[in-house]
């Protein structure tokens, strides 16, 4: 998209449910903002979280992902206030003391072994500059309002850097593609350790209400809207978190960071047993990624005439079945010394070509056969799911609903055999996110995943919109009450609720 991002003065245009409470919220921010620095703000930049609907740990790969904005968000109302000084607050003032940097000095210092709240504001603030090649930002006042649960595999971080990018932009007078904010973003967060792909900045910046997104990221980011099956009844997402807190920050050594690892070194392992390694689109990029490696195999094929999801499906049938033969002799995984040898380099080498001294992590032993097979068949399930959705949606639908419960079966089908193979295939699931899936599909769930990087965090669930109660209910008396009996009604509404695809990041100005 190369549209810059919206700006709106009608919440309504930004929210479908609750948008009076939504208005009230706005209200506090703008009268805690005036309490806090005299004057109200100019503006209110908004980015939401976003649920991934299926296609984890692919985008990092190069593999289209397909994930929806929703309503949980981060709120960042600003105002020039005239000096070289950038003052941030938060509405959690106690969890989230204050901060005051240097619009042109420190504010460009990030400390990424410092677990510190305002890193992420400074990567959304430095994000741009470095982009822009510049350092002459203008002071402003800021106060941010979050309701994406950290840790919770909704993308509250993606949404923070985000929201910050978007207010930093129009105080210093700046105005770019949606394009390229979510590109900027998506670079911005390895500031703080954490090796992101770009699905959560792109979904949150480019986001459609009443569509997911197909988001491709090679040979260049694309966003494609995509509308779900209007279906009788109506399919709708419950979202559900384990309450479980997974701190990507904290974890990336051992979960995160470890996968991306393990996934670039199978990619130059399968680039060599392919026979392309030496191809200038294999050798002279970084990171290599086993969508790069999959299309320089193929890329004497002529396609001219076909349909591009039966070429997507042809060609990650035959990576899949190519994989055991690349991977297969070391099952059980590899050491650092096996994988080094297998790409013909030292130890030392291989560290520096994955970016460990930015990204480090621990492990005996690296499961590349095992994240392979995840990674292809988890992109082959995100354009099966696309596909399904296209035909129901085609020229022949003419927009009526679908009382054909076998395309809700069959989607939900996919989600599920995504949580399998996150489950056992790429090891980013826990008991507590296994458990709620079956709870919910007992309930009568079409499809039940993990959603985010896993670890903890959030699950998303297909439902019939007929069933939605009785898929919550279950989920309340069966987990939440037992795992957390003394949470607050309040808390709960958080942690539990239906949604459907919500709009992307935008500018609110009062009328």
């Amino acid at each position: 998209m190369t549209s810059s991002a919206p700006t709106v003065s009608d919440l309504h245009e930004v929210y479908s449910l609750n948008v009076e409470a939504q208005s009230q919220r706005y209200g506090r921010l703008v009268s805690a903002f005036t309490a806090a620095y005299g004057a109200k703000p100019d503006f209110i930049a908004r980015a939401p979280g976003r649920v991934n609907i299926i296609g984890e740990h692919i985008d990092y790969c190069g593999f289209p992902v397909f994930p929806m904005a929703i309503a949980p968000d981060t709120l960042v109302a600003a105002r020039a206030n005239g000096t070289d000084r950038v003052r941030i607050a938060n509405v959690e003032a106690q969890r989230y003391p204050a901060r005051k940097f240097s619009a042109t000095g420190d504010i460009f210092d990030i400390d990424s072994t410092s677990h510190e709240w305002s890193n992420y504001f400074k990567c959304g603030y430095r994000g741009l500059f470095d982009y822009l090649g510049r350092r002459d930002g203008r002071g402003f006042d800021a106060l941010l309002d979050g309701t994406v649960p950290a840790g919770g595999g909704l993308s509250s971080s993606a949404a923070f850097v985000c929201a910050t990018e978007l207010a930093v932009q129009r105080i210093n007078g700046i105005d770019l593609t949606q394009n390229e904010l979510a590109s900027i973003a998506a670079g911005a967060e390895r500031h703080v350790g954490v090796n992101s792909g770009g699905m959560d900045q792109t979904a949150s910046i480019m986001g459609q209400q009443g569509s997911a997104l197909f988001i491709e990221f090679h040979p260049k980011l694309q966003a494609t809207p995509v509308k779900l099956p209007n279906s009788t009844p109506h399919l709708v997402f419950v979202i559900a978190n384990t309450l479980v807190v997974s701190d990507k920050h904290v974890t990336a050594p051992v979960c995160y960071n470890l996968r991306v690892v393990e996934t670039c070194v199978g990619a130059l392992v399968l680039a060599r047993h392919l026979g392309v390694a030496g191809r200038t689109a294999c050798k002279n990029v970084d990171p290599l990624t086993f969508k790069i490696v999959m299309d320089e195999f193929y890329a004497e094929q002529d396609t001219a005439g076909r349909d591009d999801v039966d070429v997507w499906i042809e060609r990650l049938e035959a990576m899949l079945e190519a994989l055991h033969a690349a991977f297969g002799s070391l099952a059980e995984g590899y050491t650092r010394e096996q994988m080094a040898g297998a790409l013909g380099i030292s130890c030392s080498e291989l560290s520096a070509k994955v970016h460990e001294a930015q990204f480090p992590v621990r492990a005996e032993r690296f499961q590349l056969l095992k994240r392979a097979q995840h990674v292809f068949s988890e992109a082959l399930r995100v354009v099966r799911f696309r596909q399904i959705c296209e035909r129901e949606n085609g020229d022949d639908a003419d927009g009526k609903s679908s009382n054909n419960s076998s395309v809700g079966a069959a989607l939900g089908d996919l989600m599920n055999q995504s949580q399998d193979s996150c489950r056992d295939q790429f090891e980013c699931s826990c008991k507590e996110l296994d458990e709620v899936c079956a709870i919910a599909r007992r309930a009568g769930a079409l499809g039940s995943r993990l959603t985010g990087a896993g670890w903890g965090g959030c699950s998303v669930h297909l439902v019939a919109q007929d069933r939605v109660s009785a898929v919550k209910e279950a989920l309340v008396q069966e987990y939440y009450l037992k795992q957390h009996p003394q949470l607050s009604a309040d808390k709960l509404d958080d942690a539990l609720f239906a949604t459907a695809p919500g709009r992307g990041a935008c500018y609110f100005y009062e009328k």
